[in-house]
C-alpha cells in the first residue's frame, strides 16, 4: 500500500491511499493515522479511491482513528469509498460512524 499526505488549512490533512489495506499494511495507515489524530482539532480525509481491497484489519485502524480523532474535537472521513468498501461498511453497521463522501473537495468542504 502506498500513501500520501497533503496538508490543507486549517488543520486539515488529506491521506491517499493506493493498493491493498489490510493486516500486512495496516500498520503503517496506523502509524500516519495516529500522528495526523494526536493533533488538536484533527481533521482527517483519507482518500480510498486508490484501494483495491481492505479487510478488517484496516477496518479496525480507520475506525479507531475517527474515534481518536473525536475524543480530540476533530474527525476522519472517507472520500470516494468504492462499492465494495461502502457495502463493508453497511455490512459491519459503521456507515453511519464514519462519515463517507464522493470526493475529496466534498469532505473537505463539508462541515
Amino acid at each position: 500500500m502506498q500513501v500520501s499526505v497533503a496538508h490543507h488549512p486549517p488543520n486539515t490533512a488529506v491521506l491517499v491511499l493506493r493498493g491493498s489495506l489490510d493486516i500486512d499494511t495496516a500498520p503503517a495507515l496506523k502509524a500516519n493515522l495516529s500522528r495526523l489524530v494526536e493533533r488538536p482539532t484533527p481533521r482527517v480525509v483519507v482518500d480510498v479511491a486508490g484501494l483495491d481491497f481492505c479487510d478488517s484489519m484496516g477496518v479496525g485502524v480507520l475506525v479507531t482513528a475517527h474515534g481518536r480523532a473525536a475524543e480530540r474535537g476533530g474527525w476522519v472521513r472517507l472520500a470516494a469509498p468504492s462499492g465494495f468498501l461502502r457495502r463493508l461498511f453497511d455490512t459491519l453497521g459503521l456507515s453511519d460512524y464514519l462519515p463517507m463522501f464522493p470526493d475529496v473537495p466534498s469532505a473537505l468542504k463539508e462541515d
